[in-house]
């Protein structure tokens, strides 16, 4: 803790009248407390300038004084895994994600279509897109034609549910991407069918992409405006920085890094990005050279201390367990593990995926890979065995796991050995019974206990005691972006009591986090993974003298109240290098 004297000039901004949490200490010691105490912090030139019990002095006639009210001041979190363009589109076109059952879609898909109906000759304005849908709203998971056509019968309707590995798509819009009874399942995804073999209506992972690619694309105005949208929100949240988890070429789509470099230009990108340029699993590691070509341009053109940086590279390595496709390494139970894949889809697995692994962190990427079944996981660590056998220690330890939904407690261990860290979306690690009735049949109680290991990998002897074992984001728009909201179930295996889907058992309830360890994963190790921790030139994600001043406020001390009341804690300001832009 600093004592200064009467500095000059005095702080730009004071926050007072409230709690402090600072996050871990540097070389990864943790905080004396691992609780929010009282204390003022200064901000001077967008740092942090000092802390202490008492900053009065620091106060001059053109200082901007917070008053916390009791409330606590926290570094602003930064999202580990999100697609903000995507979840604004959403946001912008026809959303679900407030509805939980078949009416409440219905109401809400009538209310869009009413609301913006087609216009002059333009085809593409007669179609209905968006998403947000859970498949626990539906039997098996899998919503029908059928029934969208009894909302919109007329115009094609196509809708991504919350996860983006499927999608509801009425008669029309099947119609118009020509899929029959004849077509076939792509090789990296499935039509789910009638008896007769003809479309249900649910495509899984890469089928959705046969309607993606008749569907209109939103034009570069919309996906600003998405941008705008997303940044917004997200300040509402306490975010200021987030990774996005897919840029690039995704399934025809356009390159959002335009939009985030027009944001730049125009001066309207205050949130601190990590682009993760997207692997294309069709190819192998011949795109490497390219990834670093667009990354070594995107920097000498924006500089390294950019706002937009291009450093992280995502990898898809298998999909989901709901629909079958995640990469197990035990067959499914039932139907799944009769198919024509019993142990899911290895969308990038093998080989494959540790050549990828090894290529990319020689090229100083961070690998950012998507896994949800223990084959997944164990073949993505046997990658980054591989790539520290083969070129040392190079990326200092910035690739992370996504999801990491089901890890065998043989690999437990391996994370930290390999100083791999493990990005939490953790809203998911509870008994919600819906998607547990989905799962459990499929998975079988053995391995369901086995899911969202978090703290196992948390406490397990590190390797590197400086670096961070977890991270976290919220995949929105799959879930909600509120960090407070995945907070709480990271503390609690729980959702909330009010919440129509709480159940009272927790998820595995010794691999709960404590609420520290939990705002540690969301600040101090997501700023880690996007090249802004401890030891980094910018640092962010705590509240140290010479941080930058990415700050978040709150409406009380959480760590104050039961950890049943974690999710109703509330922001109440964000500021960005010490300006505020909530």
């Amino acid at each position: 803790m600093t004592h200064p004297s009467r500095p000059e000039p005095p702080a730009d901004l004071l926050f007072t009248a409230g709690v402090v949490y600072r996050g871990p200490g540097r070389d990864g010691v943790a905080a004396p407390l691992e609780v929010a105490v009282p204390l003022e912090v200064a901000v001077r030139d967008g740092r942090i300038a000092a802390i202490d019990a008492d900053l009065s002095a620091w106060r001059g006639p053109d200082t901007e004084v917070v008053d916390l009210a009791g409330g606590m001041l926290h570094a602003g979190f930064v999202d580990a895994h999100i697609h903000p363009i995507q979840g604004g589109l959403e946001r912008l076109s026809c959303d679900l994600s407030n509805g939980s059952t078949l009416d409440d879609y219905a109401s809400l898909i009538a209310s869009y279509a009413r609301l913006t109906p087609p216009r002059g000759c333009d085809a593409s304005r007669a179609w209905i897109t968006g998403g947000g849908w859970a498949m626990s709203a539906f039997a098996g998971g899998t919503p029908s034609a059928a029934q969208l056509d009894a909302i919109e019968p007329i115009r094609p309707v196509f809708l991504y549910n919350r996860d983006h590995h499927g999608a509801w798509a009425n008669s029309a819009a099947l119609a118009l991407a020509g899929i029959t009874a004849d077509t076939p399942d792509p090789a990296d995804g499935r039509i789910e069918r009638l008896p007769d073999g003809s479309p249900q209506g649910t495509l899984h992972e890469g089928a959705a992409a046969l309607v993606a690619a008749v569907a209109p694309d939103p034009t570069p105005d919309d996906e600003y405006a998405a941008l705008l949208e997303a940044q917004r929100y997200a300040h509402s949240l306490g975010i200021t920085g987030w990774q996005d988890a897919i840029v690039g070429d995704y399934f025809g789509a356009s390159d959002t890094a335009l939009v985030y470099r027009r944001a730049l230009a125009e001066g309207r990108l205050t949130v601190d990005v990590v682009g993760a340029l997207w692997w294309d699993r069709t190819r192998g590691i011949e795109q490497v050279a390219e990834l670093v070509a667009r990354r070594e341009q995107h920097a000498s053109e924006l500089g390294a201390a950019s706002r937009f940086r291009l450093s992280a590279v995502k990898i898809m390595a298998d999909g989901v367990v709901e629909n079958g496709t995640a990469s197990m390494l035990d067959p499914y139970l039932g139907e799944f593990g009769e198919g024509e894949h019993p142990r899911g889809i290895a969308f990038v697995g093998g080989k494959v995926l540790v050549d990828a692994i090894v290529a990319l962190d020689a090229a100083g990427f961070s690998a950012h890979v998507h896994v949800i079944g223990d084959r997944a996981v164990r073949e993505a660590l046997d990658g980054f065995e591989a790539a520290r056998a083969t070129n040392g220690s190079s990326t200092l330890g910035r690739h992370h796991l996504a999801h990491v939904q089901f890890v065998h407690p043989d690999d437990l261990a391996r994370f930290a050995a390999l100083d791999v860290t493990a990005n939490l979306q953790a809203l998911w690690a509870c008994n919600e019974p819906q998607m547990r009735d989905l799962t459990l049949p499929i998975v079988g109680a053995e391995r369901a206990a086995t899911q969202y290991p978090f703290a196992s990998i948390q406490r397990t002897e590190k390797a590197v005691d400086a670096r961070p074992r977890l991270c976290a984001g919220s995949d929105w728009p799959v879930s909600t972006p509120d960090p407070w909201a995945a907070i709480h179930v990271a503390v609690n295996r729980t959702l909330p009591a009010d919440d129509p889907e709480f159940d009272p058992e927790p998820l595995l309830a010794h691999e709960a986090l404590t609420l520290a360890e939990a705002l540690d994963a969301y600040t101090a190790g997501s700023s880690w993974i996007n090249g802004r921790g401890l030891g980094d030139a910018e640092v962010t994600g705590v509240i140290e003298v010479g941080a930058v001043a990415d700050l978040a406020a709150t409406d009380r001390d959480p760590f104050a109240g039961p950890a049943q009341s974690i999710h109703e804690t509330r922001c109440t300001g964000t500021w960005v290098a010490g300006r505020q832009v909530f």
